[in-house]
């Protein structure tokens, strides 16, 4: 099996998570310098030509490759699809859809296409429209969440097709990173660990509140109505959930939700702020450089696999 950074060319197999309006194109570069696949998360961005210029932006800053996450709910993915063609993207990973209309066009460009699932079926479905790997997230990840977690998930993704698969959800360190190629995984994809690097431009607020999180400090919203979202907890969540379970339809939600994001990220609210966080936040303590964090990531997951093989 080849590890991810020999399909990608990056020094670790491992892709930082294209994060809606905080993989900025500086954020992704820096990931890229440091050894991972960074990523531009175009969730967040509210034009083509917004993004057209994120890209150059992280082409200026490195020359190693690098790629963008497209949510297929957005509103303007046809325009942005065009624009990774366009700009020679390397790699595109995707989610919140299905990309099969995109692929052709992709592929002729030279694009490695990468979608995320959360089950099995899905993944059997894309590999039929020739994407090129698959990031099987569990529901330990932040932000919007499946039902299956990544001890359960991978391996069944892993049996499905005859695709490079990697793991994603509730990976910070080595051990896990060790785990997810036990499982099958040719590499990881990580999020909530770069919150807390040097790097990530999210609000300093934002940091400390995952600094602070302990192993149980993270919930879902929206799971009754079917828009499952991981976050830490907070004022805005509790109130969330206790209009949920009282019946409160969409629009009344929504209204706790909107926003909310943006103000986490931007204006460091961590009472109303939606502060998207994974399971993992409790295993975050300082904040360090993203070279660091990888390093020892990689690091760390060639020491337990030593160790295990020792005990044979």
């Amino acid at each position: 099996m080849k590890l991810l950074n020999e399909i990608l060319g990056t020094k670790y197999p491992i892709i930082q998570g294209g994060m809606a309006n905080i993989a900025t194109g500086e954020f992704a570069a820096a990931c890229s310098n440091a050894g991972a696949l960074g990523v531009i998360g175009a969730g967040g961005v509210r034009s083509a030509e917004d993004l057209r210029a994120q890209i150059r932006r992280c082409k200026e800053l490195t020359d190693k490759p690098f790629g963008v996450n497209l949510m297929l709910m957005h509103p303007l993915v046809d325009e942005f699809a065009q624009v990774v063609i366009e700009e020679k993207v390397p790699v595109v990973t995707t989610g919140a859809g299905n990309p099969g209309k995109y692929v052709p066009a992709w592929k002729e460009a030279g694009i490695k296409v990468i979608p995320v699932v959360a089950a099995a079926v899905l993944a059997k479905h894309l590999e039929k429209s020739g994407v090129d790997a698959i990031i099987a997230e569990g529901t330990e990840s932040g932000g919007h969440v499946g039902e299956m977690a990544t001890m359960a998930l991978v391996p069944q993704v892993v049996d499905a097709v005859n695709l490079p698969v990697i793991a994603a959800g509730g990976i910070a360190d080595g051990r896990q990173l060790a785990a997810a190629l036990a499982l099958g995984a040719c590499g990881v994809q990580v999020g909530t660990c770069l919150l807390v690097s040097e790097e990530c431009p999210i609000h300093e607020n934002y940091k400390q509140a995952l600094l602070k999180a302990k192993d149980s400090d993270t919930i879902v919203t929206g799971r009754i109505g079917g828009t499952p979202v991981r976050v830490l907890k907070n004022q805005m969540t509790r109130e969330y959930v206790r209009q949920e379970k009282a019946g409160a339809d969409k629009m009344e939600l929504e209204k706790f939700t909107l926003g909310s994001l943006r103000r986490a990220v931007f204006e460091g609210d961590t009472k109303t702020g939606s502060l998207m966080s994974g399971q993992v936040a409790g295993m975050l303590h300082e904040i360090r450089p993203a070279a660091q964090i990888l390093e020892d990531l990689w690091a760390g997951a060639q020491q337990r696999i030593k160790a295990l093989q020792e005990l044979c």
